[in-house]
C-alpha cells in the first residue's frame, strides 16, 4: 500500500487498537491521530478477562491473540493507517516547489502559498537579523572594556584552592576556606646562605625579600679613614 504523505511518522498501535503520529518535514512537530480500537484487541481483552476468571484455555487464547497482533499487522492495520492519513492531512500542506509536507500552523507561508523554507516569512527574517546584529554588537562592545583591570595576571595563581578545591576567582585568599593562595616562600633553613667575617652563616636578603638583592644605581665605594694621634710633649 502506497500512501503519499510526510517522510516520518510513528506507529503507536498496540494490541488494543491503532494510533499514529505524523511529523512535519520542516520543524519536526508531531500530530497524533485519533485512537481506533481493533477487533482483535477487543477479543483479546475479553479472552484475558475470561482467562483471569476461569483460567485454562481462555487465558492461552488471550495470550496468543496478543502475540499475533504484535507479529502481523494485516489489512486491519493498513486500513487504520490509511484512515489516520486521511484524518491528519488537512493539518499539513505540501509545497509545490520542494514537495515537502509541512504543518500549516507554523511552517506554511500563506501569502506566497509555499513552505517557509522556500518562501521565508519576511517579518521573522527581519526580527532574526536584528537579533543577530545585536548579538554581534554585544561582542564588539565587550572587547572595548578592560575586564582584567582588577586582576593581577603577573602573579601565579591556581584555578582551584589546593585546600578545599573551590574556585579561587583570582583572589589572594580562597573565598571558601580563606587559605592563602600566594606562592609559598622557601623557609630560612632552605634559603641560600652566606658567611660574615667571623665565619657565621646568615641568610641572604634576596632569599627573604626577592627585591632586596637587586642593585640600585651605582654602588658606593667604602673608604677607610685613618686618624693619626700625635703624642703630647
Amino acid at each position: 500500500m502506497a500512501i503519499e504523505f510526510v517522510q516520518n511518522y510513528s506507529d503507536l498501535s498496540t494490541d488494543k487498537g491503532y494510533q499514529f503520529k505524523f511529523f512535519c518535514d520542516k520543524c519536526g512537530n508531531g500530530y497524533m491521530s485519533s485512537f481506533r480500537a481493533s477487533a482483535i484487541g477487543i477479543a483479546s481483552s475479553a479472552a484475558q478477562v475470561a482467562g483471569s476468571l476461569f483460567g485454562g484455555v481462555f487465558g492461552r487464547i488471550g495470550s496468543s491473540s496478543y502475540e499475533v497482533q504484535r507479529a502481523v499487522g494485516g489489512p486491519a492495520h493498513d486500513k487504520a493507517l490509511e484512515a489516520a492519513v486521511t484524518e491528519m492531512k488537512p493539518k499539513f500542506k505540501q509545497c509545490s516547489r520542494c514537495g515537502k509536507w509541512v504543518c500549516g500552523e507554523v511552517c506554511w507561508n500563506h501569502e506566497q502559498n509555499l513552505c517557509e523554507q522556500c518562501a521565508p516569512n519576511l517579518d521573522e527574517e527581519i526580527a532574526s537579523a536584528q537579533a543577530d546584529a545585536a548579538k554581534q554588537q554585544v561582542f564588539e562592545k565587550a572587547k572595548t572594556v578592560d575586564w582584567l583591570k582588577d586582576r593581577d595576571i603577573s602573579r601565579k595563581q591556581a584555578a582551584t584552592c589546593p585546600s578545599c578545591g573551590a574556585h579561587t576567582q583570582g583572589g589572594k585568599f580562597c573565598p571558601s576556606c580563606g587559605a592563602n593562595l600566594s606562592p609559598a616562600r622557601p623557609p630560612l633553613s632552605d634559603a641560600p646562605r652566606g658567611r660574615d667575617r667571623r665565619g657565621r652563616r646568615y641568610a641572604l636578603p634576596s632569599a627573604i625579600m626577592p627585591h632586596a638583592g637587586a642593585p640600585r644605581g651605582r654602588q658606593r665605594r667604602r673608604n677607610r679613614v685613618v686618624f693619626l694621634v700625635r703624642p703630647a710633649r
